[in-house]
């Protein structure tokens, strides 16, 4: 009896036990969970996500942004390695907006009914790529983002001339295929407007052409060419065809965010920045520096403020906290914080703000130097130089309300200045200090070109404990690229060592490839 009762229970368990084996997956499946995204979603996560926030380094190597304190917050402000900064831009790029392409890309590929997302996927990808070269030279390229797809976690480092090569052809070849018979794809920037990423691509192609000025002005030429060739769309023609994240409390600027944190008091302008922006009476000024009655206060209690150009005084760079009292018109302290104008945190330094990602501004600029340089006849120097100044001073016009709107003839005005009005004899120097003003908060772009262009002409922080690599004769005082992180070089050391080695070393002084003397 004891046995038949055993074997009972012993096949009631067995029945059960496969009941559930077969309805195992059925049961452990979340049915709210997604589990294979569709490539729209995967692409506009990547273009929100492309926008590193770049004040701990590249911001302050162009001389706009500066806080003497180190720690957390060190980096270009003392020509210093700092892993948890210099990472930034590499871990961003590869652990979102790199992967989401990629697997998107994968999805799309083959697919006719969906070219024009496909093809926007490989425009913005060749993007987040030219600001990954641009930034530490080689990188992972042919096997960036396959972890996912099929488990290669240790990618191999490609070559950064090779890279850019792909960039151009990229943004060629993607830039071409669209077409605006095919898929409207409801995206971040343009909600499909396929003439406006037409735009797009040919402007990243400029940009990316103009890389090639020093190392090579035929390439250059050819590349600028082919990008403002009115038969492929042309580049932007007026700042409707701006691209930006406009963002909101929740998904806050990044920027915008650090400016009105805990860290408001510990970041200031730099002085060569005011000191451009006075000396030249930039409206624009009035509403990027201001000085805070309290400046370690919230913004909602920050008391008075101070906007009169006259009174702004930019932070020196080179010192540290304690030594920073030291620094020729030291303005004193107010509470914990230092008496220098900071960035208006109501307006560029909002927390729901704007970031200016590819601006007709910056591409009439690039053009006004291709005719300098006489890699194109379309138009003059002299008339896109003004167009690109002009379009950055309108280009905040309707954000910031009727009290920072700059008018028509405070732009002219601006531009009849002796040091403004075009010069063919400075022309790269003008044209290339108003890319540097105009870039402001874009600072990946901005440091990029201040290496590509030599200008504006800085003079090198001389910091008492920066990295030695700054020093050569090469560096000239300036950081030129960021280490790959500490993290790679922990996990995937055989492969960073191989492109620390083809590069030339991995150090704040090593320049990238277009980056010439």
């Amino acid at each position: 009896m004891k046995i038949k009762y055993l074997l009972s229970t012993l096949f009631a368990l067995l029945f059960v036990i496969s009941s559930c084996d077969r309805d195992f997956e059925k049961i452990n499946t979340n049915p709210i969970l997604a589990t294979d995204l569709d490539p729209l979603y995967l692409f506009t996560e990547a273009q929100r996500v492309a926008d590193v926030s770049t004040y701990h380094y590249q911001g302050e190597i162009v001389q706009q942004i500066v806080t003497p304190y180190g720690g957390v917050l060190e980096g270009g402000n003392r020509n210093t390695v700092n892993d948890a900064n210099s990472n930034a831009m590499f871990n961003t790029l590869y652990q979102s907006p790199v992967r989401n392409l990629v697997d998107a890309l994968r999805k799309l590929e083959g697919n006719p009914a969906r070219t024009n997302l496909y093809n926007m996927c490989r425009i913005w990808k060749a993007y987040c790529f030219q600001l990954l070269v641009d930034t530490y030279g080689d990188v992972p390229y042919t096997e960036a983002g396959l972890g996912f797809i099929n488990a290669n976690f240790l990618p191999k480092y490609d070559d950064q001339k090779a890279i850019y090569e792909d960039i151009l052809k990229e943004y060629e070849q993607a830039t071409d295929a669209l077409d605006p018979a095919k898929d409207v794809v409801k995206e971040m920037f343009f909600n499909g407007d396929i003439a406006k990423w037409k735009k797009l691509g040919n402007s990243l192609l400029l940009r990316a052409g103009m890389r090639y000025t020093k190392l090579n002005p035929d390439k250059a030429k050819q590349i600028v060419e082919k990008a403002v060739n009115p038969s492929r769309g042309g580049v932007m023609s007026s700042n409707a065809d701006n691209v930006y994240l406009q963002y909101n409390p929740t998904y806050s600027y990044g920027t915008g965010n650090m400016l009105n944190s805990t860290e408001r008091h510990n970041y200031y302008v730099g002085e060569p920045f005011v000191d451009y922006l006075k000396s030249t009476n930039d409206p624009r000024a009035r509403y990027i520096l201001i000085k805070y009655e309290f400046p370690y206060n919230p913004l909602e209690t920050a008391g008075a403020t101070n906007n009169n150009l006259e009174d702004q005084q930019g932070m020196p760079y080179g010192y540290d906290e304690n030594s920073i009292s030291s620094a020729p018109g030291f303005p004193g302290k107010i509470g914990a914080a230092f008496a220098y104008s900071q960035y208006n945190r109501a307006t560029v330094g909002k927390i729901d703000g704007r970031s200016w990602l590819v601006t007709y501004a910056l591409t009439e600029l690039l053009l006004a130097e291709a005719c300098h340089r006489d890699f194109i006849t379309t138009g003059t120097a002299l008339s896109h130089y003004e167009a690109g100044i002009r379009a950055a001073m309108e280009q905040n016009n309707n954000l910031f309300g009727p009290a920072y709107a700059i008018t028509p003839d405070e732009i002219n005005d601006y531009l009849a200045q002796t040091e403004i009005a075009f010069d063919p004899a400075k022309a790269l120097k003008q044209i290339n200090e108003q890319y540097w003003v105009s870039s402001c908060m874009n600072w990946a772009e901005n440091w990029a070109n201040f290496r590509r262009s030599g200008y504006p002409q800085l003079s090198p922080i001389n910091y008492r404990g920066e990295d030695p690599s700054v020093q050569t004769p090469s560096a000239g005082g300036f950081i030129h690229r960021l280490p790959y992180p500490l993290r790679e070089k922990t996990v995937n050391t055989a492969n960073v060592n191989a492109a620390a080695t083809n590069i030339g070393g991995d150090n704040l002084g090593t320049r990238v490839f277009w980056d010439v003397q």
